[in-house]
């Protein structure tokens, strides 16, 4: 009897996903926009004036140290910050890094312009340039972002970070207070967005690091059910941070950002095979 022909890979998505990065990609614009527009009197009035580092949590594990020691913010940094730390971080114990894969604009940014590399390469070879032992020790490389950072913080009591940081740059390009470095930063993560999808994700981003750790004991995991998986590899070609999704049971990688595009609802051809759940195998 002749087996039927199984689609690799489906092109669907999750599409309430699509729909939150749109409206995280626009209020993060508009925010800043009406910040500049605000110097100049021109602001709208329905909007408060808040800058971005008002509504960046990681501006929150920034400040944390200076908070707990001194009881005071790190330059720039406002209450706002620590409120929405908690609030992702809570997220995150939850669900695992949904703000990574659901909310934060510059991934986002990153994924728009991954569509166009995919297309130009297809999807075997896109998101496959860099050799796997290379790619495999550069994904820690973001830890060590992070000890700078905090380090450099710590040490000076200003975010220092913000003239290297490719989400400052690419929401303040127009105003004149975007560092040439942040900028080279940014671009070169735009034009490494053609081979590699979210580069600065895998290998840079600090709050990435932080919020990858959350992947280890979060409650809602993501779980192959291996008695009915068929091993097509659908589920590995849509992971965007290249995880080896059908080899594992239960997705405990740092990398992953929990944006579900592995699951049976967005790519896996076999119905409740790679499903999101707290409970079942593990």
């Amino acid at each position: 009897m002749k087996l039927p022909k199984i689609q690799l890979f489906r092109k669907r998505s999750i599409w309430p996903r699509t729909l939150l990065q749109l409206f995280f990609f626009a209020l993060i614009a508009l925010i800043s926009i009406n910040h500049t527009l605000m110097k100049s009197g021109a602001g709208l009035s329905f909007l408060p004036n808040v800058t971005l580092h008002a509504v960046c949590p990681f501006g929150g594990v920034e400040s944390l140290y200076q908070f707990i020691a001194e009881g005071s913010f790190v330059q720039k940094v406002r209450e706002s910050s620590f409120v929405l730390m908690n609030i992702v971080f809570l997220l995150a114990i939850l669900f695992g890094p949904v703000f990574c894969g659901w909310v934060c604009p510059l991934g986002t940014v990153q994924e728009w312009v991954g569509k166009l590399g995919r297309k130009i390469f297809k999807s075997k070879r896109y998101n496959h340039f860099i050799p796997s032992k290379l790619d495999k020790v550069l994904r820690y490389a973001r830890y060590g972002v992070l000890a700078w950072i905090l380090y450099i913080t710590i040490t000076s009591g200003k975010l220092l970070f913000q003239d290297y940081d490719p989400y400052y740059a690419l929401f303040n390009f127009w105003t004149g207070e975007v560092t040439i470095s942040a900028f080279i930063i940014l671009s070169l993560t735009l034009v490494l967005s053609l081979f590699v999808e979210r580069p600065w994700c895998k290998y840079a981003c600090p709050y990435g690091a932080v919020l990858g750790l959350t992947n280890l004991f979060r409650i809602f995991k993501i779980r192959r059910v291996a008695a009915a998986c068929r091993n097509d590899g659908a589920c590995d070609i849509r992971c965007p941070m290249n995880i080896q999704v059908s080899q594992k049971n239960v997705i405990r990688d740092h990398q992953c950002i929990a944006c579900m595009e592995c699951t049976s609802e967005a790519s896996c051809p076999v119905r409740e095979t790679v499903v999101f759940s707290a409970g079942g195998v593990k």
